[in-house]
């Protein structure tokens, strides 16, 4: 059975180790199904970067445990090995909870665990650690060990003689090495998308042969041999095959999940890629738009200058539906202001500027205000943020209503954080919506239906 890598803390080398064993994997000609715990793109861009089949989440909270057992499985299959990447520590799930943790995915799918701990420092104090982890949880079965820092053939002898009556298999040590680091910025690891930095494929895989005991280690990683579970749409829907969609993907927006590009295409939607970095116009042949997360405040003097995609991206607003999140939703708005405060115009759809704020980030409650493109009255659905930045409304929201010409725009949704109360946000009409809010529609059958009509027959029709 397959393992779960997992950790005490963030930063202990999850995504390190997993890059390793994946390049080994690639080296020896071995296909390696990876997987990620939680709501994480960059951590899935970076293992989907190296040659082998793309990443997938796995998350309980927006997905639900069925979602996750069969797509576990449907892929898992596909592949000779597969591991699964956990997310923070070992327990740290949604708000004080463990609930949608790595614990929580490791339990639902029966794999076992292997934990990788940062040994700077320490030696007899990572016995309690592991001990404390191990012991924590009956439910769990923490099978091997690996240390992370560990620089010297003393400090690896030392951690050997603490852990010889151990019932837990050591299977590396890893020693600190800039080159087996991966960059990180605001967001957490720097995406492949937008780096020049690539990983080198043959030097993780040589470290990996050198530091991991790849052989005691491959037994972890073997596929399940469960027979593969039926992963087809229950929603039959409708769909008509001139109106096609078109999605920004480019080096500034690509924080999209690729079940919602497969899910689009297996029920017959054509997909067309549109790219503002490129400074090219909405294709025609488009009837809905699709601008998922990313870095619009890097580029945004770039996205200023492509005058092109920005004329077509108003003229699209009049006679297609566009659906924003994130980052997307920023390109809608007037202008982002930068960190240096320096001010570049966007689209001007959206009566709001961006600028630079605290992190917001955690998985969200929603409840339907009205009927939308997305979500129904009462209809409830989850999802959630990750952003640095946030939107101050401009005053020419207030001609906004005086304005019969122009649309009225609302919000759509409330949301709510596992401590927090209910407020309003995003942006909605018949036509559009704009959120900080990451969906996984294909999990969703709500929110799926809803944004299938949408951009089949432009809301507000239900069946």
């Amino acid at each position: 059975m397959p393992c779960v890598i997992s950790s005490p803390s963030t930063d202990s080398g999850k995504t390190t180790l997993s890059l390793l064993i994946s390049c080994w994997a690639f080296s020896k000609g071995i296909k390696i199904q990876t997987f990620k715990v939680g709501p994480d793109y960059l951590d899935q861009q970076q293992l989907s970067s190296i040659g082998q089949p793309i990443c997938r989440n796995l998350d309980i909270f927006l997905s639900g445990e069925e979602w996750v057992q069969k797509n576990f499985f449907k892929y898992s299959l596909k592949n000779e090995f597969s591991l699964i990447e956990g997310a923070m520590g070992l327990f740290d799930g949604l708000g004080a909870t463990s609930y949608s943790s790595t614990a929580n995915v490791a339990k639902l799918l029966e794999t076992p665990i292997i934990f990788i701990i940062n040994a700077r420092g320490q030696v007899a104090s990572l016995l309690p650690t592991v001990r404390g982890f191990r012991d924590f949880d009956n439910g769990l079965s923490i099978k091997g060990i690996i240390f992370n820092n560990v620089n010297s053939d003393r400090h690896k002898n030392l951690i050997i003689e603490v852990f010889k009556n151990e019932d837990i298999e050591i299977l590396g040590f890893l020693p600190s090495d800039s080159k087996i680091t991966v960059n990180k910025a605001n967001l957490g690891l720097v995406s492949p998308l937008d780096s020049d930095k690539k990983i080198d494929v043959g030097y993780f895989a040589s470290f990996a042969e050198k530091n991991l005991d790849v052989v005691s280690l491959s037994k972890y990683l073997k596929s399940p041999s469960k027979k593969i579970l039926n992963t087809s749409n229950s929603i039959n829907f409708k769909v008509d095959k001139r109106k096609a969609v078109a999605i920004a993907e480019d080096k500034i927006f690509h924080f999209h999940y690729p079940e919602t590009k497969e899910f689009l295409e297996e029920i017959g939607i054509p997909l067309i890629s549109w790219s503002i970095y490129n400074n090219e116009e909405i294709p025609e042949e488009a009837s809905s738009l699709i601008i998922p997360g990313g870095f619009p405040e890097k580029y945004a003097n770039h996205i200023s200058d492509s005058d092109k995609s920005l004329k077509s991206l108003r003229e699209f607003r009049k006679k297609g539906f566009i659906y924003a999140e994130c980052g997307g939703m920023m390109v809608l708005g007037d202008l982002i202001k930068d960190e240096n405060g320096n001010n570049h115009k966007m689209s001007g759809i959206l009566p709001f500027k961006s600028k630079k704020s605290n992190l917001t980030v955690g998985y969200r409650y929603i409840n339907g205000l009205k009927d939308s493109p997305i979500i129904k009255y009462n209809q409830s659905i989850r999802g959630h943020e990750f952003h640095y930045w946030e939107v101050e409304r401009s005053s020419s929201e207030i001609d906004l209503k005086k304005n019969k010409n122009r649309k009225q725009i609302f919000s759509p949704w409330e949301i709510k954080s596992w401590d927090s109360e209910f407020k309003n946000e995003g942006w909605s009409d018949e036509k559009l919506h704009a959120s900080w809010i990451h969906l996984h529609l294909p999990s969703c059958p709500e929110a799926a239906k809803n944004f299938v009509n949408a951009i089949q027959f432009n809301y507000p029709i239900y069946n």
